[in-house]
């Protein structure tokens, strides 16, 4: 089975990148989180996108806040498929310069990208990139959504109470 990376531009980003972290190993899919900031270490963003999928590596998401050139830099770079996770931090604009930074990539460099702050979806897509291609991670995947389905069930159960 292959990784999945998380990086991220600094250790401010780690809360909410742990979310993707989190529900990755929750499928038993391997992770590499790492600091790959692309404004302080250009040279260390250029050797990752580069050479992540020599590593195993299948899938990159790449959190960043404020300018969050990060997920688009990796992508540039990188033969891998990248989703971008948009984090609202200290220097952000409401969350909306982090958004707008991902999501408007030019033609021939995508970033799926997910909500602000929405590592935990970043974690589910990547999973199911991987769960193409692997039974066991898809066979986990299609457990989880019945338990999505099972919670809106009993919920729906206790309001009709």
């Amino acid at each position: 089975m292959g990784k999945v990376a998380v990086i991220m531009g600094s250790t401010s980003d780690l809360p909410v990148m742990q979310e993707a972290i989190d529900i990755l190993k929750g499928f038993d899919i391997e992770v590499e989180v790492d600091i790959v900031s692309a404004h302080r270490t250009p040279e260390k963003l250029f050797d990752y996108g580069k050479n992540a999928h020599t590593r195993d590596i299948q899938v990159i998401i790449a959190g960043a806040g404020g300018a969050a050139h990060l997920p688009g830099m990796i992508a540039s770079l990188s033969p891998l498929p990248v989703i971008g996770v948009p984090v609202k931090s200290r220097n952000s604009i409401d969350g909306w310069d982090s958004v707008l930074s991902i999501l408007q990539m030019p033609g021939g460099v995508p970033v799926a990208t997910v909500a602000l702050d929405g590592a935990k979806n970043a974690g589910i897509l990547a999973a199911q990139i991987i769960g193409c291609s692997d039974k066991c991670v898809l066979d986990k995947i299609l457990v989880y959504k019945e338990g999505l389905k099972e919670k809106v069930i009993e919920g729906s159960k206790k309001v009709q109470k």
